[in-house]
C-alpha cells in the first residue's frame, strides 16, 4: 500500500544563513528559561537544514559524498550550535548565551544564492525525538573524545552534532545512505573514506532516528566499516527508540544490533520520569495552566478513547499517533500533545489558536518545547444522526471555509493530483485487484487537467465521525485539527475540494447535502471546486483510506485489528461502487 510521503521543500541557503544569523543575535539578548532554550533548539534545526539541504545538492552533483569547504564549515557550524543547546540543557537554561566568534564566518561562507531541497526532519516534527535525548545518552555513553561520530541524513545531522558536542568529539562526518528503502547503501569517495578510517582503532558512533522496518540505513554504514576494516566491536549505535530492528532487517544486521552497545534516552526519560526540575514537562506546563494535581496521565497510542462514553471505540493507526498526555489542574485537564520543536511546532501553536479564536476547536494554553497545551473539553462525540443535520453541515462549511481563507499558506505542498491517482491506483490494485485498478487507470487518464483548478491550502485531512464533539447543545468543536496535512503521510496540504471528498464520505451525504455543503464553502471563500475534480478527489480519498487502515493491522496489537478490518471493509465498498460507476 502507498501510505507514506516524503515530503520536501525549497530554501534558499542566503536566506537561511541570514534568518539563523539574526535569530542568534536575537536569542542572546532573550531572557533566560525553556523559551531561549527553545529557541536555541529550533536554531539547530534550522542550521541542521541549511547543512542537510548543502550536502545533499553535492551528493547530486558529484554522485558521492566527500570532503569539500562547504561540509567542513557546515559541520564546524552545527557543532558550535549544538555546543550552545547543550550548555544550555546542562545549566538549567541559565546563564549567558555566548555564541563563538567562528559561527559568523560560517554563515558567511554558506551565504550563496542556492536553491536548496529541504527535507522535513521526521522525528522533530511527528515523534517526539529530542536532541537533549542524545545529549544525555551520549554523556551515559562513556565514549572518548577522539570518537568518530557518523550522522545520517536529514535528521542525524543534527543529531551527530549534539553526540559530538556532548562527548568533546571533532565536528562529525554526515552521510545519506541511498537506494532501496530495505537495503540502503553508501557513496563515499576517497578523501572522505580516507578521513573516516585514518584511525580504524577509534570508536564509531553512527547516529540517526529509527531504526524503521530495516535498519538499513544503520545497517549499511557499519557494513562499510567493517568491510573496510573497522572492527565491529568499535561501532556504536545511537538510535531513536529502544526497540529492534524490524521485519524487513537482514541476518547480519540483526545480529550486529543485538551485540553491539546501543545507546538511547526516549523522551520518557528525558521529559517524564525525571523527579521535578526545570527540565521536566510537567513543571513547564504548570507555569502555563497552574499546579498539576497528580502526574501526567498518558494518552497515547489510542489510550485517549478510555474518555469516551460507552466501548465502541474508533479505531487507531498507532504509526501516526502522537505521544499525547493529559495533565489535571484544579482548573479541569488539558490535553499535552506533541505538535513539533522548532518551527513545526510554532507553526501550529500560531494556527491552533487562529482555530480556538475563531471558535473551531478548543482555547490554547501555549507550546511547552514541542508540546502544544490546549483544554481538553468535557463534551460529547457528535451521534451520527447529527452529521447530516443542516446546521452540521452550515458549521462544517464556514469550518473549512475558515481553514482555505485565514490559516496562513503551506510551507510545502501536497501531492500532486498525479501522486495521488499513482497512489489510488496502487492500493486498488492490491486491495480490490487487478481488474478494478485497471478500470480506474482508465478513469484517471485526463486527471491532469485538473491541475490548473487547483489551490493548496492548510487542509484538515482528518474529517473521521470520532474527531468532532459538542459542548452544551449546540457548540460544535473540531479536535485533531493541526497535525494531518503536514503528517507523516503522502497527502499533505491539498485543494479544500479535497476536505470536501472526504466530508462526503465520512458523514454518508447525500447529492443534495454535498451540494449545500460546497455551497457552503463558497459562500465563505468565493471559489467552489470543479465537479469533475470532486468525483476524483473522492476516489483518491477512498483509496487512501483504505490503504491506510489495511497498512496499519501490521503494526498493532490483536484486539485492534478487527477495528482496522470494519474501517477498511468500509472504505473498499464505497471505492468498488465508485470504480463500478454506481
Amino acid at each position: 500500500m502507498l501510505v507514506y510521503g516524503d515530503a520536501k521543500r525549497l530554501e534558499h541557503a542566503d536566506m537561511l544563513c541570514a534568518e539563523i544569523a539574526s535569530r542568534l543575535h536575537a536569542a542572546r539578548h532573550q531572557p533566560a528559561g525553556i523559551e531561549r532554550h527553545t529557541e536555541l533548539v529550533a536554531i539547530l534545526l534550522r542550521a541542521g537544514e541549511l547543512v542537510q539541504g548543502l550536502a545533499d545538492l553535492e551528493l547530486a552533483q558529484m554522485g558521492a559524498d566527500e570532503i569539500s569547504s562547504s561540509r567542513q564549515t557546515g559541520e564546524c557550524l552545527l557543532l558550535d550550535l549544538a555546543g550552545l543547546v547543550a550548555r544550555s540543557w546542562r545549566q538549567g537554561f541559565a546563564g549567558p548565551v555566548a555564541v563563538p566568534a567562528r559561527v559568523a564566518r560560517s554563515l558567511a561562507n554558506s551565504q550563496a544564492p542556492l536553491s536548496l531541497s529541504i527535507r522535513e526532519p521526521e522525528g522533530y516534527a511527528f515523534y517526539a525525538l529530542y536532541p537533549e535525548s542524545y545529549l544525555e545518552a551520549a554523556a551515559g555513553s562513556g565514549l572518548p573524545a577522539d570518537t568518530v561520530v557518523i550522522g545520517l541524513r536529514s535528521i542525524g545531522t543534527t543529531l551527530s552534532a549534539i553526540v559530538a558536542a556532548s562527548i568533546g568529539a571533532a565536528p562529525p562526518v554526515t552521510l545519506r545512505p541511498i537506494g532501496d528503502p530495505f537495503q540502503r547503501r553508501l557513496a563515499v569517495a576517497s578523501q572522505l573514506a580516507e578521513r573516516l578510517l585514518r584511525d580504524r582503532a577509534a570508536n564509531f558512533a553512527i547516529v540517526d532516528e529509527g531504526p524503521g522496518l530495516s535498519g538499513s540505513s544503520f545497517g549499511c554504514v557499519a557494513d562499510w566499516l567493517e568491510d573496510h576494516g573497522v572492527s565491529g566491536r568499535r561501532i556504536h549505535f545511537f538510535p531513536g527508540h529502544k526497540g529492534g530492528l524490524g521485519p524487513q532487517s537482514c541476518g547480519r544486521h540483526r545480529e550486529r544490533w543485538a551485540a553491539r552497545p546501543r545507546h538511547v534516552i526516549d523522551v520518557d526519560d528525558l521529559l517524564i520520569r525525571p523527579s521535578h526540575s526545570a527540565r521536566h514537562l510537567a513543571d513547564w506546563i504548570a507555569h502555563l495552566v497552574g499546579r498539576l494535581e497528580k502526574p501526567l496521565e498518558d494518552v497515547s497510542a489510542g489510550m485517549w478513547r478510555q474518555t469516551l462514553p460507552g466501548d465502541r471505540w474508533p479505531p487507531v493507526d498507532g504509526r501516526f499517533e502522537r505521544r499525547k498526555f493529559l495533565a489535571h489542574t484544579a482548573d479541569g485537564p488539558w490535553l499535552v500533545k506533541f505538535a513539533g520543536l522548532g518551527d513545526a511546532g510554532q507553526r501550529k501553536l500560531v494556527k491552533a489558536r487562529l482555530l480556538a479564536e475563531a471558535g473551531f476547536t478548543p482555547p490554547v494554553a501555549g507550546l511547552c518545547h514541542g508540546f502544544l497545551v490546549q483544554k481538553w473539553v468535557s463534551a460529547r462525540p457528535m451521534a451520527p444522526p447529527e452529521f447530516r443535520r443542516p446546521a452540521f453541515i452550515a458549521h462544517l462549511g464556514r469550518y473549512l471555509s475558515f481553514r482555505a481563507h485565514s490559516l496562513p499558506p503551506p510551507a510545502a505542498q501536497g501531492a500532486s493530483m498525479a501522486k495521488l491517482c499513482e497512489m489510488a491506483v496502487i492500493n486498488t490494485e492490491e486491495a480490490l485487484g487487478r481488474a478494478a485498478a485497471s478500470r480506474l487507470k482508465t478513469r484517471f487518464g485526463d486527471a491532469e487537467r485538473y491541475n490548473s483548478t487547483i489551490l493548496p491550502v492548510d487542509t484538515d485531512n482528518r474529517l473521521h465521525r470520532w474527531e468532532w464533539l459538542v459542548e452544551g447543545e449546540r457548540h460544535i468543536l473540531k479536535t485533531d485539527a493541526l497535525d494531518h496535512s503536514s503528517a507523516h503521510d503522502l497527502i499533505g496540504c491539498q485543494d479544500i475540494g479535497w476536505d470536501i471528498a472526504g466530508a462526503s464520505i465520512e458523514f454518508d451525504l447525500t447529492r443534495e447535502e454535498r451540494a449545500e455543503l460546497r455551497a457552503a464553502v463558497s459562500e465563505g471563500w468565493s471559489r467552489s471546486p470543479n465537479a469533475g475534480l470532486m468525483e476524483l478527489l473522492e476516489i483518491c480519498y477512498l483509496a487512501f483510506q483504505l490503504g491506510l487502515w489495511m497498512s496499519a493491522k501490521s503494526a498493532t496489537a490483536p484486539e485492534e485489528v478487527p477495528r482496522l478490518e470494519a474501517a477498511a471493509a468500509r472504505y473498499a465498498r464505497l471505492l468498488r461502487r465508485r470504480i463500478d460507476g454506481d
